[in-house]
């Protein structure tokens, strides 16, 4: 299994789900598993991967864009942004 320290001295590299998974939960703190990522990639609105044959492979740059995408702006109460008083 690929950690993610390997992952990011080695950009451009991809991640198999399981690891993709792995990365988004150690590096977001969100609850992100395999499976989801499998049902995301047939109902749409999970990163965008690739494939070698069978296999699902995600770039790390992509797993960010995805994950950074799918938090809001900072709040500082259920509706109000932290930039408000």
């Amino acid at each position: 299994m690929m950690t993610a320290d390997t992952t990011l001295q080695h950009p451009g590299r991809f991640l198999r789900r399981a690891d993709a998974a792995e990365y988004v939960h150690a590096h977001y703190g969100f609850p992100c598993s395999k499976q989801w990522l499998a049902k995301l990639a047939t109902t749409g609105g999970g990163p965008i991967y690739v494939k070698a044959g069978k296999f699902p492979l995600y770039s790390v740059e992509d797993l960010d864009a995805w994950a950074q995408a799918r938090l809001s702006a900072p709040m500082r109460a259920t509706g109000i942004p932290a930039g408000e008083a």
